[in-house]
């Protein structure tokens, strides 16, 4: 993947060029606080915008992209559809409810939010329908192992494009990462920065100090160099600009492995083989 300036793209396997660094708006307001944080985000060179159904931003994500100075073509739009909503036909009407917040002609990336065990694969089969009706550009899934991913392509359809997951250095999953590559099907962070959890790591303190930047470039900057797309999330006009100042170093093959070698298999979200159970102790429906 090209990693020398802000405007690169990682190609998906139908050949849309996808920006390999995005803006997350999890737990970002809708309105005003939404619509700030994609203007920034633009204003500074950003080309993907991240959203999703749960977000309950998606009117002020469109509200952004349409009042942006920057050109509708050149923004990499994605939403998702929730795990309560992917039987066939509600997943059609959860891509219909999203446009129509979203306001606008087309998606970029549509993704499946969570696997549900007995739906997600009507839901990829109601995606393909929108795909091959050019309603999408792209289509995927969120929180995806190595099974799903199978079971997906063993449809003998259309593949997933991309798998969005949690990736940060405690959380690196190299046998899925692998079977990504394998497959062509690119891998997406998010929570890159693990919540802010890493960022008094002493390696990673160690390592910012290094190349004179601060510990989110730095595992901003890893994740690029091993071909991982991600979408941190920030609010903040100023560090929405600092997180895309990572263009003007590379970090040494020796320490990526030191990077690397903070895996611990910890996560902040739930595993996707457990998340209804994880999301019924939370309340989360």
């Amino acid at each position: 993947m090209k990693i020398t300036d802000i405007s690169g793209s990682a190609v998906l396997s139908n050949g849309v060029k996808m920006p390999y660094l995005g803006l997350g708006v999890y737990k970002t307001e809708n309105g005003q606080e939404v619509i700030n944080a994609v203007h920034y985000a633009l204003d500074a060179g950003y080309r993907h915008v991240d959203t999703a159904t749960y977000y309950y931003n998606e009117e002020g994500v469109g509200k952004a992209v349409k009042t942006s100075s920057v050109p509708r073509e050149e923004i990499f739009v994605t939403t998702k559809v929730w795990f309560s909503q992917q039987k066939y036909k509600d997943t059609l009407k959860s891509f219909e409810t999203s446009m129509q917040k979203l306001n606008l002609d087309y998606l970029d990336l549509f993704l499946i939010h969570w696997p549900h065990p007995e739906y997600y694969l009507e839901a990829w089969e109601a995606m393909e329908e929108l795909y091959h009706a050019g309603r999408v550009r792209a289509i995927g899934v969120c929180n995806c192992m190595q099974h799903h991913l199978q079971s997906i392509i063993d449809l003998g359809g259309v593949p997933p494009m991309v798998n969005q997951v949690e990736f940060h250095p405690n959380l690196i999953q190299q046998d899925l990462l692998d079977f990504c590559k394998q497959n062509t099907i690119r891998y997406e962070a998010w929570s890159p920065l693990k919540r802010g959890e890493l960022f008094n790591d002493p390696v990673l303190l160690e390592l910012a100090g290094k190349y004179h930047k601060n510990v989110a470039q730095i595992i901003i900057r890893w994740d690029l160099q091993k071909g991982v797309i991600t979408i941190p999330k920030s609010t903040k006009k100023e560090r929405i600009i600092s997180n895309a100042d990572i263009f003007d170093f590379n970090l040494s093959e020796e320490d990526m492995q030191k990077i690397d070698a903070l895996n611990t298999n910890d996560r902040t979200g739930a595993h996707p083989d457990h998340f209804l159970e994880y999301f019924a102790k939370k309340g989360i429906k």
